[in-house]
């Protein structure tokens, strides 16, 4: 008996069965039942396609396999995320927060020029106490005032003769009136200010600034160089030779008289900082006397008011046109 040749890609079952009996396989892409070399079941695994059978497969057979869910884009949901933590901003909001700053920068500047501006920040222990005894004479100076005022007033609305107190009070009004607008000559306590001038430092300027400390202190009346009254109208020019007041030049050295608290106008002239402490630093000379009589005899023209007129009475009874 011939023997039969192998059939290409099997191997045997591994039982010595006889040669006339051995069944033969052929090439379909099965695995063999036996216990073959694995060699042997991946060459006809990777001919037909199949999987092995001892593979967990997850997916039943027959049932076909799902797709997967495919992923978002990483870039939709950054968009997302970036847009939720993205400020919405309108146009009023804009301008609000730009009003705001702008306050809030003025309050600022505002603050700083206060804190700048304050003439006590610097001022040591002597210097308040002189401040306070100037504003202290004020207060009493005003109570005076207020007293008169009060007494005048009884006068006129219980006085026996009132036509009498009447005109007492028109006179006295008039007094004070022309004291104050310069029409009438003054006498009474007050102070003398000299300012010498060699270097001709001293300007326009500094003389309109005692001129209006001088009234901030209570002075009632002011003449420089016994030749101009100084009155609310007054100007004052830089000239050559000297200072123009009201027109006229006035050269230097410079007298101020002034009616008023005598200790009072003197405490403002010397204060630290004040006219004696800048007529120094411009290389001139001030000195103060108090006097006991000042007199002011220089009197003031008052022209016509080109313009003001008189308002009409709009108190309760009156009638206006």
């Amino acid at each position: 008996m011939a023997d039969e040749p192998e059939t290409p890609g099997t191997e045997p079952t591994g039982t010595d069965a006889p040669e006339g009996d051995a069944p033969e396989t052929t090439s379909t892409g099965t695995e063999p039942t036996g216990t073959g070399t694995p060699e042997a079941a991946t060459s006809g695994n990777e001919a037909t396609g199949a999987k092995p059978t001892g593979t967990d497969d997850p997916t039943p057979a027959g049932v076909p396999a799902t797709k997967p869910i495919p992923a978002r884009p990483r870039n939709a949901a950054w968009r997302r995320l970036a847009g939720a933590f993205r400020p919405h901003t309108s146009r009023a909001q804009v301008a609000a927060a730009v009003l705001l700053a702008a306050l809030g920068f003025a309050a600022t500047v505002q603050v700083r020029a206060l804190r700048n501006t304050d003439e006590f920040t610097n001022a040591d222990r002597t210097q308040l106490i002189q401040i306070m005894d100037g504003l202290q004479q004020r207060s009493r100076r005003l109570e005076t005032d207020i007293g008169d005022l009060q007494r005048s007033k009884a006068e006129l609305v219980s006085g026996a003769d009132r036509r009498r107190s009447a005109l007492e009070q028109a006179q006295t009004r008039a007094q004070t009136l022309g004291i104050l607008a310069g029409t009438l000559p003054a006498t009474g306590p007050g102070i003398r200010l000299t300012i010498t001038d060699d270097q001709a430092a001293v300007n326009a300027s500094l003389v309109l600034n005692t001129i209006e400390e001088l009234r901030d202190a209570g002075a009632e009346a002011i003449e420089i160089n016994d030749r101009v009254r100084v009155v609310a109208s007054s100007y004052v020019l830089d000239g050559q030779g000297g200072i123009i007041v009201d027109g006229k030049l006035l050269p230097a050295p410079y007298t101020i008289d002034a009616i008023g608290d005598a200790r009072t106008l003197a405490t403002a002239m010397r204060i630290p900082g004040g006219v004696v402490d800048e007529v120094s630093q411009k290389g001139g000379l001030a000195s103060v006397l108090e006097r006991q009589t000042i007199q002011v005899s220089s009197l003031h023209r008052v022209a016509s008011p080109r313009y003001a007129r008189p308002a009409p009475d709009k108190s309760p009874g009156s009638s206006s046109r």
